[in-house]
């Protein structure tokens, strides 16, 4: 071997390579295309945010904080949960701040997963899921979500898939990932679904990871169904939620698990030593904007607004629109478009759609593991009015 060359080794993640996310992404800034692919606000946060960290920062709040998150924090989250669902987590015990929400699955992963363990996910699901199981060693069973089509054989909704559910739960079953609002498809869990869900493991040992980062993002005057309104569920549940998303700072990577104490304690043994602690000033200023409740009771109007001026807009192109009863995402069918292109899988009429068209969506085939493709692309709406504007006209030459 020349010594000058690199060691070869076994990839831990032989099947990851660059996400659909990066390609679009790069794809729209190369050919100058409205990104409406990767889900970011392109607006700014509210500026007490900003001037609440920066006030941390002049105080000197800029060393270590404690592993767990600070205890502001940490009490404005049991506080906020307490209002919203009924449930209370004790801060010290059953809170941990995270590096954002993807941070805090992968440890809540790694913290209860074993070589040979089977963890379901409902796909199409979130890209981090299938990557976090496979470095626990863990199997992934991946059931899809029932795609309800209209006479005309486009997509209409989705629907979970109880009975798959019910067949893929057994003895090896670890850990079992729920994501609502759900991205990409937008659809949310009822509290039905939630007693469904608790029937299913309640003689069993599965734990739970709930993914609610869209948790502030649920319309028409519906609400959010967290694992924590269910106390059945939320004694065998890690909650996962992201200020990120709330506060619209994706860039911060701050988030937080809650969880009842025995799986608190497997959690931060892992977070210790993956993350150990996060950004300092941050946590004061976020523990000081979340005191006011209205700063996420608002925002579903906010987004409502947002989404029906994109659909209001949607509604005059040949797209056909899916229900968008939560998160900040739209799909819709292209299937029955009067072009050829309407005949490209996803992937290709996404890259169509950036490089021709000038708009960039994300295909709902990349979230699965084996692409499934129902002529279904996402797009995100948590944009200006500009923005969402401009895209509307171009996506009406269509």
């Amino acid at each position: 071997m020349n010594p000058l060359e690199t060691p070869s080794f076994p990839s831990r993640l032989p099947k990851v390579g660059t996400t659909i996310f990066t390609v679009m992404s790069a794809l729209a800034a190369e050919h100058k295309a409205i990104n409406l692919g990767q889900g970011f606000p392109d607006f700014p946060c509210d500026r007490k945010l900003i001037a609440e960290v920066n006030e941390a920062m002049l105080a000197d709040r800029n060393q270590y904080p404690p592993m767990i998150g600070i205890a502001e924090l940490r009490n404005g989250i049991s506080q906020k949960i307490q209002n919203l669902y009924g449930h209370h987590y004790d801060p010290d015990t059953e809170i941990t701040i995270t590096a954002g929400g993807t941070q805090g699955i992968l440890t809540a992963i790694l913290a209860c997963v074993s070589p040979g363990d089977e963890v379901i996910i409902i796909e199409p699901a979130y890209d981090s899921y299938r990557p976090s199981i496979e470095l626990a060693g863990g199997k992934t069973i991946a059931i899809s979500l029932q795609v309800i089509r209209d006479e005309h054989g486009q997509v209409a909704s989705y629907e979970i898939p109880w009975d798959a559910l019910a067949k893929a739960i057994n003895s090896k079953t670890r850990l079992i990932i729920i994501n609502t609002p759900h991205n990409p498809t937008g659809m949310v869990w009822s509290k039905v679904d939630l007693d469904s869900l608790a029937n299913l493991v309640r003689n069993t040992s599965a734990l739970i990871l709930s993914d609610e980062v869209y948790e502030h993002m649920v319309y028409d005057a519906a609400r959010h169904h967290s694992v924590a309104s269910h106390p059945e569920l939320a004694a065998r549940s890690f909650l996962v939620s992201s200020f990120g998303k709330t506060y619209h700072v994706t860039g911060w990577k701050v988030g937080y698990v809650a969880a009842p104490p025995a799986l608190t304690k497997e959690f931060r043994k892992v977070h210790q030593f993956n993350v150990f602690t996060v950004n300092t000033p941050m946590q004061y200023g976020l523990a000081t904007y979340l005191a006011d409740a209205e700063h996420y009771l608002n925002l579903p109007a906010f987004y409502q607004a947002k989404r029906d001026f994109f659909r209001a807009g949607l509604g005059k192109t040949k797209f056909k629109l899916l229900p968008t009863p939560g998160t900040y995402f739209q799909c819709v069918d292209y299937s029955a478009l009067d072009i050829p292109q309407a005949k490209f899988n996803e992937a290709d009429f996404c890259k169509w759609l950036t490089t021709e068209i000038g708009v960039a969506a994300i295909p709902v085939s990349a979230f699965y593991e084996q692409a499934t493709e129902s002529g279904v692309i996402r797009f995100c709406f948590a944009k200006q009015d500009q923005t969402l504007t401009s895209a509307l006209q171009r996506l009406e030459k269509i």
